[in-house]
């Protein structure tokens, strides 16, 4: 069955939605168009290059997020090091390589720009804190002046999954101005919504969400200034997952347990990915069960008798 797929934010966490994938897609699930945010435009953008849920799952299992964790120069030094790169960079570490590992990844399949996608396949989603705006990749870059076909797939994932104050932003050149481009989780990290137009859908939009149970938290040590912004920044990403969602929304999204695992807890062992992948599949199938397009339709979206995506 078609359906189109968004992917909300959740940092290293991502493995959950390879899950709930292997289980849509024996149940012969295909995806037309995808979308996400943050960690979920990685998956969403790998998907788009042609990747399956069976090619993904050792990539994620392998996957060391520490690698992810990069400093240069001044920003090596203990203690004062973190300090000085989020004073003078806006944040503690490079993305650099976030751009790197996908590229590399994007290239098995012959994907490097938005260009090479069928038009309309991927949507990314970040944050431009200089305008206050969301930016969706590749609509959004024509008012910036950049050509949307040329830009880098993997730079657009990587903007989406820079983490404020954790990674650097990133830059977007603009008329002389310098746009700062954060986590697109800062202003929607979960854009469902982002395919609905008007009338009755041809095929619907399956949103893949990460849920918590808040109780079974740890709580964050506030011992300093480092230790606070450190539990400031968890609070800050992790409370979407706490936000209610519609009921017209919530219908058609996979709400993912995620086993108390925080946004940006990167050492995760091989017990902790196999339980998260597990927990996606898992939500998935109570997806299944209950899922019915035509009564969704007809309850949420038959307002026109104008067929439309």
């Amino acid at each position: 069955m078609k359906a189109d797929a968004v992917f909300e934010g959740g940092g290293v966490k991502g493995i959950a939605f390879i899950g709930a994938l292997r289980v849509m897609e024996e149940n012969g699930y295909t995806w037309e168009r995808l979308a996400g945010t943050s960690a979920g435009s990685i998956v969403a953008a790998l998907l788009s290059a042609g990747y399956s849920s069976h090619e993904l799952k050792p990539i994620f299992e392998e996957l060391d997020y520490l690698h992810f964790l990069k400093r240069s120069g001044l920003g090596r030094l203990p203690l004062i090091g973190p300090i000085y790169e989020l004073v003078m960079r806006e944040g503690v570490y490079r993305a650099d390589r976030i751009e790197l590992f996908i590229e590399k990844l994007l290239q098995r399949k012959g994907v490097r720009t938005f260009g090479d996608l069928p038009p309309g396949k991927l949507k990314v989603v970040a944050s431009d804190v200089t305008d206050g705006k969301m930016l969706i990749f590749p609509d959004d870059l024509a008012r910036y002046g950049v050509e949307p076909d040329d830009f880098p797939v993997a730079r657009a994932v990587r903007m989406s999954s820079s983490i404020p104050f954790f990674f650097q932003p990133a830059k977007l050149q603009s008329a002389g101005h310098v746009h700062y481009i954060v986590d697109g989780a800062l202003l929607s990290n979960y854009p469902v919504w982002l395919f609905d137009v008007p009338g009755t859908p041809r095929w619907p939009t399956i949103g893949f969400r990460l849920s918590d149970d808040q109780d079974k938290r740890e709580a964050t040590s506030i011992k300093g200034l480092f230790s606070f912004s450190r539990g400031l920044l968890a609070t800050m990403l992790d409370a979407h997952d706490r936000l209610y969602v519609e009921k017209a929304k919530a219908v058609r999204t996979i709400f993912i347990h995620t086993l108390g695992v925080r946004t940006t807890q990167f050492q995760l062992s091989k017990e902790i990915r196999q339980q998260l992948f597990e927990s996606g599949e898992a939500a998935a199938h109570k997806f299944l069960a209950q899922w019915d397009f035509e009564d969704y339709v007809k309850v949420f979206r038959n307002t026109s008798p104008k067929m439309l995506v």
